[in-house]
């Protein structure tokens, strides 16, 4: 998908992400309802704050004005007098104000009003930070929550998902995706439920102190919404292209740190730095597409909110002069006035989070609504057949495919009518060049993919009727590829086992050959692992999941070319480790070099995914058939060199 068409996908998504972020929150209701308490009482008493203030500058001004008219004389003559004299504007103002002529400010109730506000926004204060700490631990479980379900979620999936989605893709929806919706949660749940109810009841009280100047103050409103809904719109469908191009950027920095050193050998580094740069001037493009929509919404918002402060002050200045309302109401609706748009402007200002945290939620979903595997199977086991297949049994297991048939794309055959039986205890190398579906008998065998067609079975019981967890008790890997954890060595081998001994774990070191060269480490088991295990050689990385495999001690083996990492030497060592380990148990052996199989008792020549001869080694030999081409084509190559 490209980044265009996968923003326009996250943009046309996005209205169905906010309910379903909405419904994460569901285990906090009752926290939450807390919260609106909190809510409340804040915000009730943010509102009568500026109420006070505009009652004490009332007292203020009314006392200022008392004191400069004639004691003894009424505030009726005051006004009368006023008229005579031409002033009928000010006769107004003074009608309009609660002064005693000839009496100052009264400092007593001024200092309780002062006293009260003062206690008033101390108390709107505590509430609030009681109602962002309670917040923050919502925000923090609801976080935690999606965290576990991304992982579990990665646990479920086919392998299908994995091979047909970058890994960096996948890394960035569960690690920076997340991070982005945290975000996003801590901000919006702390600002939108108060700035909802600020708006409502600071417009309440000011219908209440002036309807005119009230209506003049909703005048914004629509234009507000007309900004924001256009700008927000237009960067909603950018955050969508700008994250995309992370997954993808981040996917090349995964590639190119794991295959570092063959780019240094090919002479490629500066090719990859030029990739870099172009994927990272795309992102940059994206992000400054998007950052410039979203953030152009907050300075414009603020505009306008600055010029309906004029046009109340104007309008309120005219309603003082002619004695229609106080300046202390007027003070104190200009105070409802910035209050009733600050929210707006808040959230007109957080507009760009929310659009990028939305499309973040957006692509953890996608993720999280992906196909999985069936845990369990339609039908359960019979209790006979689980016991059947359950633990080690002497021997090993008896493992039949019957007709198994399997394509990776519905177009592409890949393996057709496939029958093999491999007996308890038996060891079967499965050969064939490249391409021929040996690694892919594996992942049927493992259950990493379901096969299309036939059944396999495990001591007679059919996969179908085992739940997957069931059928991988039984198999124990030892691969090709190499994977080791940040940890210790002793950690590393005792993956293999859940619950294994220090004793248990070093005598299945002794066994894979490990424990001499552990001894020579300065700190000898505890020595740690880096992230890619640079510390030590790949073959002794090799030999670390060998012994993590003896610790196992699993019914059914799987050895893909699991000494091809090692010197002739420690080859040497590790097939005579690997005759001990197979020895009791059922053994799928996968090889290129035909030499190190040649001991198998059953050896199955696998091309184009078919079965093309079957026996051992001195039989196949005999027919000169694929096998003996094989067989001697490596010969002599290794004569050759």
């Amino acid at each position: 998908m490209s980044t265009s068409k996968a923003g326009e996908a996250e943009a046309e998504a996005g209205g169905g992400v906010l309910p379903r972020l909405v419904t994460l929150l569901r285990p906090e209701r009752f926290r939450l309802a807390v919260v609106g308490a909190f809510t409340v009482s804040s915000v009730g008493l943010l509102v009568i704050g500026p109420w006070l203030l505009g009652r004490a500058t009332d007292l203020v001004f009314d006392g200022v004005v008392g004191r400069r008219l004639p004691a003894g004389q009424t505030k009726a003559q005051a006004v009368a007098e006023l008229r005579a004299q031409g002033h009928g504007h000010l006769a107004d103002m003074l009608a309009g104000m609660a002064v005693r002529p000839g009496a100052g400010v009264d400092l007593g109730r001024l200092g309780q009003l002062l006293g009260l506000a003062m206690t008033t926004y101390l108390l709107s204060a505590l509430f609030g930070w009681a109602q962002a700490r309670i917040l923050t631990g919502v925000a923090q479980r609801t976080m935690y929550r999606l965290r576990e379900a991304t992982e579990e979620k990665l646990t479920r999936l086919p392998l299908r998902y994995f091979d047909t989605h970058p890994h960096g893709d996948i890394l960035s929806r569960v690690v920076n995706d997340v991070d982005n919706v945290d975000t996003t949660l801590q901000e919006t749940l702390n600002q939108l439920p108060s700035s909802v109810l600020t708006v409502l009841t600071t417009l309440g009280v000011m219908f209440w102190i002036s309807p005119v100047l009230a209506l003049a103050s909703l005048v914004t409103i629509p234009v507000v919404m007309a900004v924001v809904s256009v700008l927000a719109g237009r960067a909603k469908a950018r955050f969508a292209a700008q994250w995309e191009q992370t997954g993808q950027l981040t996917s090349m920095v995964e590639e190119t740190y794991t295959g570092h050193a063959l780019i240094l050998a090919y002479g490629r580094r500066d090719l990859v730095a030029e990739e870099f740069r172009q994927e990272n001037t795309r992102l940059r493009r994206a992000g400054y597409s998007a950052q410039l929509l979203s953030g152009s919404i907050f300075p414009a918002v603020v505009l306008v909110g600055n010029l309906n402060s004029v046009v109340v002050a104007a309008l309120g200045g005219y309603q003082v002069a002619t004695g229609a309302i106080s300046l202390g109401a007027v003070q104190a609706f200009i105070q409802y006035s910035q209050r009733f748009t600050a929210p707006v402007i808040q959230s007109a200002g957080q507009m760009n989070v929310l659009q990028s945290g939305l499309v973040s939620a957006g692509r953890i979903f996608e993720f999280l609504d992906a196909p999985e595997e069936p845990a369990l199977p339609a039908e359960p086991a019979e209790p006979a057949a689980e016991e059947q297949i359950a633990g080690n049994r002497p021997g090993g297991h008896r493992v039949r495919l019957e007709g198994v048939s399997f394509r990776y794309t519905p177009d592409t055959p890949l393996i057709e009518d496939f029958t093999l039986e491999a007996a308890p205890g038996q060891t079967v190398a499965i050969v064939g060049p490249t391409g021929a579906g040996k690694t892919t008998l594996v992942n049927l065998l493992v259950r990493f993919y379901e096969a299309d067609g036939g059944r396999i079975l495990l001591d007679g019981v059919d996969y179908r009727d085992l739940s997957r967890d069931q059928v991988r008790r039984c198999f124990g890997m030892v691969l090709q590829d190499t994977w080791l954890f940040h940890g210790t060595i002793r950690d590393n081998i005792g993956y293999g086992r859940e619950g294994a001994t220090d004793e248990e774990i070093r005598a299945a070191a002794r066994a894979a050959h490990v424990d001499d060269f552990v001894r020579t480490l300065p700190d000898g088991y505890d020595t740690v692992l880096e992230g890619d295990a640079s510390n030590v050689s790949s073959g002794q990385k090799q030999l670390l999941t060998i012994a993590r495999a003896f610790l196992a001690d699993p019914g059914i083996l799987i050895l893909d070319e699991a000494t091809s990492n090692v010197d002739t030497r420690t080859e040497a060592m590790i097939q005579a480790a690997m005759a001990r380990l197979r020895a009791g148990r059922t053994s799928f052996v996968i090889a290129h070099r035909l030499s190190t199989i040649h001991t198998a008792d059953t050896i199955v020549v696998m091309d184009a995914g078919r079965v093309v001869e079957q026996g051992s080694h001195a039989e196949l030999l005999d027919r000169q058939g694929f096998y003996h081409e094989l067989y001697h084509s490596q010969f002599a190559e290794t004569l050759v060199s």
